[in-house]
């Protein structure tokens, strides 16, 4: 699968990454992890000290897919508003998401706090703006909908803003106690920690081939390497790529572009540094880095021809640095890094577990929507508290099949 083209900032921020070799040998384990970005490594992390045979198979190189071009703008607002899930999950329902979410973020604060490798893990505040005047009501809603559910955070009018940063909008919702975070880095971290623990991590190792063997009631897996893999059970954690090997239906792709920037000297005009995004779909979001470069992304296109996604980068490029300059005028950058990639969501807004009668045993973990890193980590921490626990209620909010408001 295409996934992706361009040039990536983040793979040159950790130059001596941790490398592991490619599976040589048939092996057995308890839980066989297919897919070494930032899922496969959240799951590797919370096995790693479950006293489990644990490994992982890359078919390339450990965080070289879509975990080299996410923003990592860690959140737990995403593109679809709480306010209009409620109509479709119900309110005890989105509550109860909410609350998962903000866990998931205080666990990738902990887990950055674990391991050897700095994640260059910040938290930071979000400006999250109307885009229009039209968008003000529906934005004023959902700040009092996460206001009720214990949400820090402050609804800004126009003045507001005009007063804190070089641009105006009519209103925003500014939350406290999000995050950035360096999702290259968080990956190997990660694995290097499980690796630590006894985890078995392989390198350009890929899966060409799996079935469930009833006898010895087992995944067997298949590797292009000509070895064999038996597993008690397998998480499906190869991001966009786990739609090649089981499609699923509430999952939907765009193309979208992305821009890193040269350093900046001077950033005292960005308020707080904080994590920029609007109400306009497609929209617009910026955030900063830990050496002071600006990532600014969005301007997403229907496309999912790999072709035509490219062929609109520097337009794209050339446009996401424009728009920059319109609010920040002051801030003088060049983009040195600039990509186009595929995104994939759910036609929900709700990240998926995917738990299908074809694959017994099996996990596929669909972490789709802007904030797919908080997402892996929820999902993770429940597909593991499953395995390990053999049981997770939490986790039937998120299978494929997960109850509709109409079914409580």
């Amino acid at each position: 699968m295409n996934l992706q083209s361009g040039t990536y900032y983040w793979p040159n921020t950790l130059p001596d990454a941790p490398s592991y070799p490619a599976l040589e040998e048939d092996l057995s384990c308890d839980v066989l992890i297919i897919g070494g970005g930032s899922s496969g490594a959240q799951c590797a992390y919370y096995l790693a000290d479950a006293n489990l045979d644990v490994a992982v198979i890359e078919k390339s190189n450990i965080g070289s897919g879509s975990t080299s071009t996410n923003t990592a703008l860690i959140q737990y607002s995403g593109e679809k508003m709480f306010i209009d899930m409620i109509n479709t999950f119900g309110t005890d329902y989105m509550k109860r998401h909410l609350h998962l979410l903000k866990e998931a973020i205080n666990e990738m604060e902990a887990a950055s706090m674990n391991v050897t490798i700095d994640c260059e893990f910040n938290r930071r505040d979000t400006l999250y703006s109307a885009s229009c005047a039209e968008d003000v009501e529906s934005l004023k809603k959902e700040y009092e909908f996460l206001k009720q559910h214990n949400c820090e955070l402050t609804f800004l009018t126009k003045d507001d803003i005009e007063a804190k940063y070089p641009f105006s909008r009519d209103a925003a919702i500014y939350s406290y106690n999000d995050a950035e975070i360096n999702p290259f880095r968080f990956t190997h971290a990660l694995l290097d920690y499980a690796a630590g623990k006894g985890t078995r991590i392989y390198e350009n190792t890929e899966m060409n081939g799996h079935h469930y063997d009833k006898e010895i009631g087992k995944m067997i897996v298949s590797t292009k390497n000509g070895c064999s893999i038996q597993a008690r059970y397998v998480i499906f954690a190869a991001g966009y790529e786990g739609m090649e090997i089981r499609k699923e239906k509430k999952a939907s792709f765009v193309s979208t572009y992305t821009v890193t920037t040269n350093p900046v000297e001077d950033l005292t005009d960005w308020y707080n540094r904080t994590l920029i995004w609007e109400t306009a779909r497609p929209y617009l979001f910026m955030r900063t880095t830990r050496d002071n470069r600006i990532i600014i992304g969005g301007l997403d296109d229907n496309t999912t021809y790999p072709e035509d996604r490219d062929s609109k980068l520097i337009h794209k490029k050339n446009k996401l640095i424009n728009e920059f300059n319109k609010m920040f005028p002051s801030i003088k950058v060049e983009p040195e890094y600039y990509s186009s990639a595929f995104y994939g969501g759910t036609l929900d807004g709700i990240p998926i577990i995917g738990k299908y009668d074809e694959y017994p045993t099996s996990y596929f973990l669909f972490a789709f929507g802007d904030n797919g890193t908080v997402y892996s980590q929820l999902l993770s921490r429940l597909i593991v508290k499953e395995i390990v626990e053999g049981n997770c209620p939490d986790l039937a909010l998120y299978l494929q099949d997960r109850p509709l408001l109409k079914r409580e």
